[in-house]
């Protein structure tokens, strides 16, 4: 038996920090829900009226999916595997410039408010259907994830019931969400983002003091082999490699940043390309911030525990309550300072979930609703901010799906690369290939789905050999240590292994398909759908079609030498397109079709 810490009650210090970041988070809902009159339309609730600037969205942006997942998952991570997660700031950096320079010229040209209206536009309806659908799915159980973490951080810290948590935080963010539309979404996160740095700092700063300094901590992680940046091994199965997080992470967030409504909304709703840009380059400055951050804390905690794992010892019961399981080591004697991690862990979350049910219910307006119904635009406002109260009922609902997952972070990126990896492959099927047609891309998207689908629900079924996770020693050797009492009260727990016995009975994929790097999954998608696309496309008739060049990736749009247009200007190019005849019909179009000049025809796409 082993002595651990005692869960911790938050003190009035607490609750009044935690409950000033709830309550400026409403406030700023409040605030854009009758600011300037309120959202009387669907442009004003969706999307900001399309005037936001780059600042404020790269703060949204970088809030929006480096969250809870990010302040619980990623300490442990540096914690549990060491430093190479860092190598993640490569993943970003490609990331943004793909985004920036191949998929925002695109979306931007056509004007779009959903990303899936691309696809009816370039292929049919049908398509625009089918990734309504997968998106709609995706998001639902990934916002189920992020409501849950910052949950066991509550329960872990303050004792609070877990499952209260979970229906707090969706009650919290569908609130300012469903009030003040993107306008709140987008400025909460501002302020949110500020929160989860101020959370980090408050632990790093902390933990380097008692440790006598940063050198001293550098040195523990040094002879405890955390400092391990490098591994060039080739091997697909292996969890975590150079090639698997540069190469493979790279499709996992080009999934979320390039194609992924919640992202793809914020940076179309900037006044202008050059503020949409913007907006991603100076993201990428705030996504390596956050992992800085987050990398420091990881080294720190394990400075902290290296001769005690608070894990193996089963003072926590899973490697997302490290984290929260630190700051009440280290920070319990100072009033508000729990509070502010728990605030940092529940900002998080926030940013996330209502950038989510924002994107859902955007979708969900202008994929399902407004092309098949008629409505006033004051008539939408009112239906977008009851689909916001109803996706977040729904995704407080999936949070019990969380607990089932495993480690969040990589549950999380697992979820991503099974549904994102298909739907990037065919929406660069789309802008990258003019041969492509709706018939070869739909045969692609099936093929790419199941196969991601086969092996993510394979890789659950069968757990991954802790030879193949490789994770690093952890010792419980200075566990009886009396450094780790508080306040004379403990709490024990069987001295169990972190890992368990694997069963002898095992697929014959279990280590070969099915010990697949997470992180492959997504590569795996893209490129079995644009693979499978492409042959389909040739062979059903895809090279004889003609396609109009806005849908496409133009050489004038590769790292874009027209930078500084202005918005009126870039409305001129919409302004010439003439959708095809199987979309001409479609209201979600009108604001185009009106003001299209019957001068000059234009060529549609042929099936």
């Amino acid at each position: 038996m082993v002595t651990c810490l005692e869960v911790g009650g938050f003190t009035a210090w607490d609750y009044v920090v935690f409950g000033f970041m709830l309550l400026i988070s409403a406030a700023i809902g409040l605030y854009y829900a009758f600011a300037g009159g309120g959202q009387r339309t669907r442009e004003e609730f969706l999307m900001g009226g399309r005037k936001l600037t780059a600042f404020p969205v790269a703060l949204s942006l970088t809030a929006s999916f480096m969250s809870a997942v990010t302040v619980l998952g990623t300490p442990a991570e540096i914690y549990r595997f060491g430093t190479m997660f860092s190598l993640f700031a490569i993943t970003y950096t490609l990331v943004v410039i793909v985004s920036a320079e191949v998929f925002l010229p695109v979306f931007y040209r056509l004007n779009i408010t959903s990303a899936y209206e691309y696809l009816e536009m370039r292929f049919n309806k049908k398509l625009r259907l089918c990734g309504t659908g997968l998106f709609l799915i995706l998001t639902v159980i990934y916002t189920g994830i992020v409501i849950y973490a910052p949950a066991l951080a509550l329960n872990q810290v303050t004792g609070i019931g877990l499952w209260g948590a979970v229906v707090g935080t969706g009650i919290v963010c569908t609130f300012y969400c469903a009030l003040g539309g993107l306008k709140a979404v987008v400025w909460t996160d501002v302020f949110q983002a500020m929160i989860m740095i101020a959370g980090f700092l408050s632990v790093i700063i902390r933990g380097t003091i008692l440790q006598g300094g940063l050198g001293n901590i550098i040195n523990d992680t040094y002879h405890g082999g955390r400092l391990n940046f490098w591994d060039f091994n080739p091997n697909p199965l292996q969890r975590h490699t150079f090639w698997t997080i540069v190469v493979g992470g790279s499709f996992t967030w080009l999934g979320i940043y390039a194609v992924n409504q919640s992202q793809v909304q914020r940076y179309l709703s900037c006044k202008n390309r050059f503020h949409a840009k913007l907006s991603l380059y100076l993201n990428l400055v705030g996504l390596w911030i956050i992992l800085l951050c987050a990398v420091l804390c990881g080294l720190t905690m394990y400075s902290i525990f290296k001769d005690c794992d608070p894990w193996t010892a089963r003072c926590v019961l899973a490697p997302d309550q490290l984290m929260p399981y630190l700051v009440v080591e280290i920070l319990h004697q100072f009033p508000g300072m729990t509070g502010l991690f728990v605030a940092c862990a529940y900002s998080g979350t926030l940013s996330t979930v209502s950038s989510s049910i924002n994107a859902l219910a955007t979708v969900t307006v202008e994929d399902l609703i407004k092309p098949y119904f008629t409505f006033t635009e004051l008539k939408l406002s009112w239906i977008s901010k009851g689909m916001s109260l109803f996706y977040g009922v729904v995704c407080i609902g999936m949070a019990a799906l969380a607990s089932l997952l495993g480690a969040l972070l990589q549950a999380a990126l697992t979820i991503f690369g099974m549904v994102g990896g298909p739907l990037l492959g065919l929406f660069s099927l789309g802008i990258l290939c003019p041969f492509a047609n709706s018939v070869g891309s739909f045969i692609g998207l099936i093929c790419g789905f199941a196969l991601t689908l086969w092996i993510g629900i394979g890789a659950q079924i069968y757990k991954l050999l802790p030879s193949r996770a490789m994770p690093l020693h952890l010792s419980v050797s200075g566990c009886n240590m009396s450094s780790l009492s508080l306040g004379g009260h403990t709490l024990s727990f069987p001295n169990l292994p972190p890992f368990t016995t694997e069963s002898s009975e095992r697929s014959i994929f279990a280590d070969n398909l099915y010990s697949l790097s997470y992180l492959y999954l997504s590569a795996i998608g893209t490129l079995m759908t644009v693979a499978v696309g492409i042959v389909s496309s040739i062979l059903s008739g895809g090279l004889w079609q003609k396609v109009d060049r806005k849908f496409l990736l133009n050489k004038e749009d590769l790292f874009y030498n027209s930078f500084f247009k202005s918005k009126q200007e870039e409305k001129v190019e919409v302004l010439n397109w003439k959708p095809s005849s199987e979309g001409t019909d479609n209201p979600a179009f009108n604001h185009i079709e009106m003001n299209i000049t019957d001068s000059k025809k234009e060529n549609g796409i042929h099936m």
